[in-house]
């Protein structure tokens, strides 16, 4: 096979990658930019396996990459869907305290908001709660009139198109597994399933697979990606008219999750969940599904047996709810005490890379490292999907500085 070259190779045709791909093409119109997808179409993961919300920025700690990159992507997000006609709707969301004993953190998110300058947040009375979700139960609520919901695959989708439209020469290629990377300060050339690519740089955004990629890049890291599936039930169509738009508990501050939450579906629908319990494989959609390799260099990472020490109820918890409609159907309850286990249906599943450090500890802001020529998205965790642009905005100007 020849060795193809380009000005840039983005690996990862995910959100980010895409994203990545159509920032350094605005940038640079004239370069060729190839996008290497070790899969036969994009969006077979993390991007097409998530909620599909679009985040509003209240949960993360002021300041951080999370914080201002949400903000920041949120609003290209939603300009650059209404200028391509990518599905969505910003229809808002409610953060729900079923108990007094969450007051305190809701009060702190709604903190969090202000000082995130998330634009429009107020709370809701429980009467208030009602008249925007009628099935309902809280005593409190924080109203986010900025949270919505898209289409996250049509989204890499328009990217690509839009990139192809501005060079000709730029181009996806899909079906296309990275097996060797060589780099040195000025250039780098990847061995592929269809051929070498040389390029004097290349941006790494492999989600799940974002340790190993830097392994192969001789990239010492300090943290191991660990996956955590959450599996998702769904609302039966005569029941579906019990939620409006998206409905979220106050979330366990010690965990990066959100709770199992209610979401409208961008194609109709309603969503219940995910929860959130270790996979045995990084690309594991099943409660059954199992991977040698990859559980083995989970379970034998101090990091992850550090991290069971810490939150061993918690996790025996998530654990139980995979297994059992029941259980699920349990904490749908603590919102909506009237669901019933008939009023839902098993759905999709999807799997969250996590960064774990050394002390068992989630890693949870952004991680963007460089490496000789080439910059790595080592941590990308939600909402990731949201702030797509503006990480895209921090990887072009590392890579281009």
């Amino acid at each position: 096979m020849s060795n193809k070259e380009y000005d840039f190779i983005v690996v990862g045709a995910g959100i980010v990658g895409t994203a990545t791909a159509y920032k350094l093409q605005l940038k640079y119109p004239s370069k060729s930019i190839a996008i290497l997808e070790k899969e036969a179409e994009i969006g077979l993961h993390q991007t097409g396996r998530n909620s599909g919300v679009i985040h509003s920025g209240i949960y993360y700690k002021p300041s951080s990459y999370k914080a201002l990159n949400c903000n920041n992507g949120r609003s290209q997000l939603v300009k650059f869907a209404k200028e391509f006609n990518v599905n969505h709707d910003v229809c808002g969301k409610v953060i729900v305290a079923t108990s007094k004993e969450e007051i305190p953190v809701l009060d702190a998110i709604f903190e969090r908001g202000i000082k995130n300058g998330t634009e429009g947040i107020c709370f809701l009375s429980s009467e208030e709660l009602k008249e925007k979700e009628p099935f309902i139960e809280g005593i409190k609520a924080i109203w986010v009139p900025t949270a919505g919901i898209i289409d996250y695959v049509g989204v890499s989708k328009t990217f690509i198109d839009q990139i192809s439209k501005i060079n000709s020469k730029s181009e996806l290629i899909s079906s296309c597994k990275v097996e060797k990377v060589i780099s040195t300060e000025n250039s780098a050339t990847l061995q592929t399933s269809k051929g070498d690519f040389t390029t004097p740089k290349v941006i790494f955004c492999t989600g799940l697979h974002s340790d190993r990629i830097a392994e192969k890049d001789d990239l010492k890291l300090d943290m191991h990606i660990v996956g955590f599936r959450g599996d998702y039930f769904e609302l039966k169509p005569e029941a579906a008219h019990k939620i409006n738009n998206l409905v979220y508990p106050v979330p366990d501050v010690k965990f990066p999750f959100l709770g199992v939450h209610f979401t409208r579906m961008i194609n109709g629908g309603v969503e219940c969940g995910p929860n959130a319990v270790f996979t045995f494989k990084r690309e594991g959609y099943s409660r059954t599904s199992f991977s040698l390799i990859d559980t083995y260099e989970a379970l034998t990472y101090a990091g992850t047996w550090k991290l069971f020490g810490k939150h061993w109820r918690k996790g025996i918890d998530e654990y139980k709810r995979a297994f059992s409609k029941r259980l699920f159907v349990k904490a749908l309850q603590k919102m909506m005490p009237g669901i019933t286990v008939n009023d839902v249906m098993p759905a999709r599943a999807g799997v969250r890379a996590q960064a774990i450090d050394y002390e068992g500890n989630m890693v949870d802001d952004f991680k963007i490292m460089k490496h000789n020529s080439n910059i790595h998205v080592i941590n990308a965790p939600s909402p990731a999907a949201t702030a797509c642009m503006a990480i895209a905005d921090e990887i072009v100007n590392v890579a281009t500085t």
